[in-house]
């Protein structure tokens, strides 16, 4: 009969040659996430900007889409809605000024802007005969950068 083993004991020789294993050191693994560090630091404001670049092409689009809207109200209906009014004429009937004979829904829904503000409408404009815009993303008229002012008059 052979004896049962027992408890596995390592041997000196086996822990010499553990010692020589390849692997990675301590040094090795810092190194790398300082290189991984660097190169996020150098590409994530990159893709910040491009966020904010289409940030920008949408607002422009929706205000596109806001303005064909209107002109196909006063097409059917001999004016722009009043500054009273304002966008909401283009999803529900007005009720308040001079009705529209010849409403119908002109968009499903009045869109927000990017960055979740509103869409603004002026009627007089001040840069057409009217506007439609977004303060952009700090909300406030005027500013530069992705803070400026995005409008039909652009």
């Amino acid at each position: 009969m052979t004896p049962l083993p027992t408890r596995c004991t390592r041997t000196a020789p086996a822990r010499r040659a553990r010692r020589g294993m390849p692997g990675f050191t301590l040094i090795e693994m810092m190194v790398v996430l300082v290189i991984i560090g660097v190169l996020g630091a150098l590409i994530v404001p990159n893709l910040l900007e491009r966020a904010d670049d289409a940030r920008v092409t949408a607002a422009k689009t929706d205000v596109n889409n806001l303005m064909q809207a209107l002109k196909l109200y006063k097409l059917d209906n001999q004016r722009y809605p009043s500054a009273e009014q304002g966008l909401d004429a283009l999803v529900k009937r007005p009720t308040t000024g001079v009705v529209p004979p010849n409403w119908k829904p002109y968009v499903d829904k009045l869109p927000t802007d990017p960055w979740g503000h509103p869409y603004q409408y002026l009627n007089p404009g001040l840069k057409g005969e009217i506007d439609v815009f977004s303060y952009g993303a700090d909300g406030q008229p005027g500013g530069e950068g992705k803070n400026a002012d995005i409008g039909s008059w652009q």
